[in-house]
């Protein structure tokens, strides 16, 4: 298809039709090209694109995949998906051929990583991070393989490079985290965000979504129907992690109590206004504070559902009763938290042999 001179302003453009994925026809007029070049280069990867073919290039395929996937995900998980993908994969293989990368490639980009340190601190790329990125390049050619023929995904083949195993799962005795509420009882805003979330074992998104109505005094539950973040200086509600995030927590007498007085305590609140209209910033904050003032070894605040599994646990519940509490699966939680239960071994093999056990002939 030929591209054309704009002669007042000495570049060249491309103007054409094409079939949308409609079969309807669509004008392309794209303009400014300073070379001939560089306006039939640009046609060319545009009608790659939309056909699909894998001899695009890589970053071409990328804006095809950013598309498709785009409208799927929630605004702020896009955008990092976004960020990790035009920082630590595009620059590296967008001028490829996507049908050519292979896995020798995929292994030199992987030893880049892994060689990278801070400027500043000397710091290499923490494991779960490298994992993160990997998990995304590895997105992107699945995606390529289902949808648009690709034959085989070379960054699975080679495997990923990182691991969760630098991500520690911290949590708190209830005796600790009885010291830490004692510590956080003269900002009552920060205590009761931290009794909820202790001993509901909301997580911190979900906390901050509660409106009034998610509370039901006469059944004792908390309704988890949403999770809340901040986006670009904007708070969003949005469905729940999961599917299984959704449910009603049944919470002690106490809680209730508590969260009455909290309740009466606020001024002219509206049944839609969230319960606790403070930033993870602020929790974050609070959660130092009272650290630091209680005298315990500091954890993080999701760190405070840990400690809610570990006391159920503690307690004698089994993992699929505590799964449908704090909205996991229960294999999560029997995987995640297995150091903690007791280990019932022995008692196995005691019955087994109480039922298979006799003289041997």
């Amino acid at each position: 298809m030929p591209v054309y001179k704009d002669s007042k302003r000495g570049t060249w453009y491309v103007k054409f039709q094409y079939k949308d994925w409609k079969n309807e026809n669509k004008t392309i007029f794209k303009r400014g090209f300073s070379t001939k070049k560089d306006a039939f280069a640009w046609e060319r990867d545009f009608i790659l694109q939309q056909s699909g073919s894998t001899d695009m290039s890589f970053a071409d395929f990328v804006e095809v995949y950013k598309k498709d996937r785009e409208a799927r995900l929630k605004e702020s998980t896009f955008e990092t998906k976004q960020h990790i993908i035009d920082t630590k994969i595009v620059p590296y293989f967008g001028s490829k051929k996507l049908r050519d990368i292979t896995s020798t490639d995929i292994i030199q980009w992987q030893n880049m990583l892994l060689r990278y340190s801070d400027k500043k601190t000397g710091k290499p790329y923490s494991r779960s991070y490298l994992k993160t990125v990997h998990n995304q390049m590895s997105a992107i050619f699945n995606h390529a393989v289902k949808f648009y023929g690709l034959k085989e995904n070379p960054a699975k083949i080679v495997g990923n490079m990182g691991s969760e195993k630098d991500i520690q799962m911290k949590f708190w005795t209830n005796e600790e985290y009885k010291k830490f509420s004692e510590a956080m009882m003269d900002i009552p805003l920060a205590y009761y965000c931290f009794q909820v979330l202790y001993w509901g074992g909301l997580r911190e998104g979900e906390l901050l979504a509660l409106c009034p109505t998610d509370i039901n005094f006469d059944k004792k539950t908390i309704s988890i129907t949403k999770t809340y973040h901040r986006y670009k200086k904007r708070d969003i509600i949005t469905s729940p992690k999961t599917p299984k995030s959704k449910r009603e927590v049944v919470i002690p007498d106490f809680l209730c109590s508590e969260l009455q007085d909290y309740m009466n305590m606020c001024y002219d609140q509206k049944s839609t206004d969230r319960l606790f209209p403070v930033s993870k910033n602020f929790l974050t904050r609070m959660m130092k504070r009272g650290t630091k003032k209680a005298g315990l070894e500091p954890i993080r605040i999701h760190d405070l559902r840990h400690s809610h599994v570990s006391l159920l646990i503690d307690l004698g519940y089994n993992a699929i009763s505590i799964a449908q509490r704090v909205g996991h699966e229960s294999i999560d939680i029997t995987f995640r938290y297995a150091h903690l239960f007791p280990t019932v071994q022995s008692d196995m093999a005691d019955k087994l042999n109480s039922i298979g056990g006799g003289d041997v002939h």
